[in-house]
């Protein structure tokens, strides 16, 4: 899962065939460090999506628009002064680096024709954009590295562009046999290690697939190789070079059970699946490899997700902060009360204690320290401590003192308790609700609930943002509609007011999760497979997805009611059944709508 230089030099030779000669019709910045560029061409428009995030750098043309801040960042007010309109001369990647060059030129305020450079890094957490003159000198970028960061390389506004050399690494571009062998032969490793190693642009399953491709066993050392392992491995290295110069790709996923596992610019021979080409990776299930027609739209289905997942991760940060401090604030207030609950266990003993002193106190002898009496609620002799200096009436009334004060204690506590639990009950649940997360409308929803609840303050102005985030919607097997809610409020909507009495309603039990309905559209009777697949929704979609099975509650809709005064998604329910069931839910097709 490497965005190697290879897969570099396939995005560059589409770029090449969509964006030269076009003009930037919009420059655009979505996130702190992501552009998105509109080009005018003859064929119409193309977007570009350039994105230095650390975690998740990407280069690729996407059909897909991302809103923008309504004030732009400075980075993009220089982009949009400097390039607005420009013309893309060229573009291309020096050797097999992670590197794209973006040349463009453009009329300055004078009229003048200039030239200017976008170079886009792709280099993992050095990841960078960075805009440069006709002169190679830095004119500013996207992350400013000073000295203080960056030993080897500063990137800031007058400093000259280079590239760092920090790996000592060969051009595989421009590599003959006798080069070959030298550097493998340099490092006696397992081949594959020694490949990657070796030569720029080349990531480890690249290099596990040449091996595969040549006969050579890629774990083997190379200083176990023999002539003919060199001469195998070269001709199959000088084959996928050739075809790099020739801009001869041919971009796949491996897929395992329906999940992708690998992604290459080339043919993943080694895992030994039948190819096939596709429309939609929801489409993908079993093994198999799949075709795409670009580098570009294999990057968005492979990445898409991920980068959302990541992108959502950081917007729900203060989110999550907001919940995890209160959370931790409620489960140390929990154990304090448990603990203090515990401390009263003792007031039906000294209830009884005094009862037996009224009934038995004749017995106790002046200046006593204890007195035996049959308890006649368990039949059984016990021993009550005495304060020697009272009579058996006063050490009763101090006994039946301390009753009433720990009843007290126990029934207050027991009350906070419950409030308590339910607090940390829902927090988890909210906490549930961020992990589903996957647009800003549905933190929209989940900051809504949070602020209803007191954990964020309300703020008494300010438009209030409109709520267009909308439960999962899933169609089972056997064709019946399914859905999921994201967070609290949608699980109330779905339960009370989109099912109806004889749909069914399926939750992880005891733990927090979403309320999954099944709608029964008349059927006397769901076929079981949509019942596990309803299941393994609700399994999913829920705290204990991680576990091997998941406990599932399920029970029809007309049984489920809402407490009074109950939080938000909490219900209640006497009558159900049960299953125990695994959270896979590969083969559960979504809706188109929600493609």
């Amino acid at each position: 899962m490497a965005f190697d230089g290879v897969t570099i030099a396939n995005i560059v030779s589409e770029l090449k065939k969509e964006l030269i000669g076009g003009r930037l019709y919009k420059i655009a910045q979505p996130e702190e460090d992501e552009l998105l560029l509109t080009i005018r061409q003859s064929t119409g428009q193309k977007r570009l999506l350039i994105s230095a995030e650390a975690s998740l750098p990407l280069i690729y043309l996407t059909e897909t628009n991302k809103p923008s801040p309504m004030t732009a960042p400075n980075f993009c007010m220089l982009l949009r002064k400097h390039l607005q309109n420009g013309r893309i001369t060229e573009i291309f990647q020096p050797g097999l680096e992670r590197i794209v060059h973006i040349g463009i030129e453009h009329l300055n305020e004078m009229g003048d024709l200039c030239h200017k450079t976008l170079i886009i890094e792709i280099m993992g957490k050095h990841s960078n954009i960075i805009f440069c003159d006709e002169e190679n000198v830095i004119i500013d970028s996207i992350k400013r590295v000073s000295a203080a960061v960056s030993s080897v390389r500063e990137v800031l506004p007058g400093k000259p562009y280079f590239i760092a050399n920090t790996q000592n690494k060969l051009d595989a571009l421009h590599t003959d046999y006798e080069s070959f062998c030298a550097a493998l032969s340099a490092k006696p490793q397992p081949a594959y290690k020694a490949i990657y190693a070796s030569f720029t642009g080349i990531s480890p399953i690249l290099a596990q697939e040449l091996c595969y491709e040549g006969g050579v066993d890629g774990d083997r050392p190379t200083a176990a190789f023999t002539a003919k392992d060199y001469q195998n491995l070269y001709k199959v290295f000088d084959r996928m070079v050739t075809a790099v110069q020739e801009e001869h790709f041919t971009p796949n996923i491996a897929y395992t059970n329906g999940n992708p596992v690998e992604f290459c610019a080339f043919p993943l021979t080694m895992y030994g699946y039948g190819r096939e080409s596709v429309t939609s990776p929801a489409a993908v299930s079993g093994d198999v490899t799949v075709a795409y027609d670009s580098m570009s739209s294999l990057l968005e289905h492979y990445y898409a997700r991920k980068n959302t997942l990541t992108r959502i991760r950081q917007k729900s940060s203060d989110l999550r902060r907001i919940v995890q401090t209160a959370l931790e604030r409620d489960i140390k207030k929990y154990d304090l009360q448990l603990r203090q609950i515990k401390d009263t266990e003792k007031r039906d003993q000294y209830r009884i204690y005094g009862e037996l002193l009224n009934t038995y106190g004749y017995d106790a002898q002046p200046g006593a320290k204890s007195l035996e009496a049959l308890n006649y609620y368990t039949n059984e002799t016990i021993t009550i401590p005495l304060d020697p200096t009272l009579t058996a009436t006063d050490n009763a009334k101090l006994y039946f003192d301390k009753y009433r004060k720990l009843k007290r204690t126990y029934e207050a506590l027991s009350e906070l308790t419950r409030e308590v639990k339910e607090e940390i009950d829902h927090l988890e649940s909210v906490q549930t609700a961020l992990d589903i997360a996957l647009y800003e409308e549905d933190l929209a929803q989940i900051k809504d609930e949070l602020t209803e609840s007191g954990y964020i303050r309300k703020k008494s102005y300010g438009k209030k943002q409109k709520i267009t985030s909308k439960p999962f919607h899933y169609i089972s097997s056997d064709g019946f509609h399914m859905y999921v809610g994201k967070n609290n409020y949608q699980n109330d909507e779905l339960t009370f007011k989109f099912a109806q009495g004889n749909d069914w309603w399926f939750h992880a039990k005891q733990i927090p999760g979403s309320h999954v309905i099944v709608k029964s559209e008349n059927a006397e009777e769901l076929p079981d497979r949509t019942f596990e697949e309803a299941a393994r929704l609700a399994a999913y979609y829920s705290k204990g997805r991680e576990q091997e099975k998941v406990e599932i509650d399920y029970v029809q809709k007309k049984h489920v009611k809402k407490p009074n005064g109950g939080k938000p998604g909490f219900v209640v329910y006497y009558t159900n059944f049960s299953m125990a069931i695994d959270s896979d839910i590969s083969g559960i097709p979504l809706a188109e709508t929600e493609k």
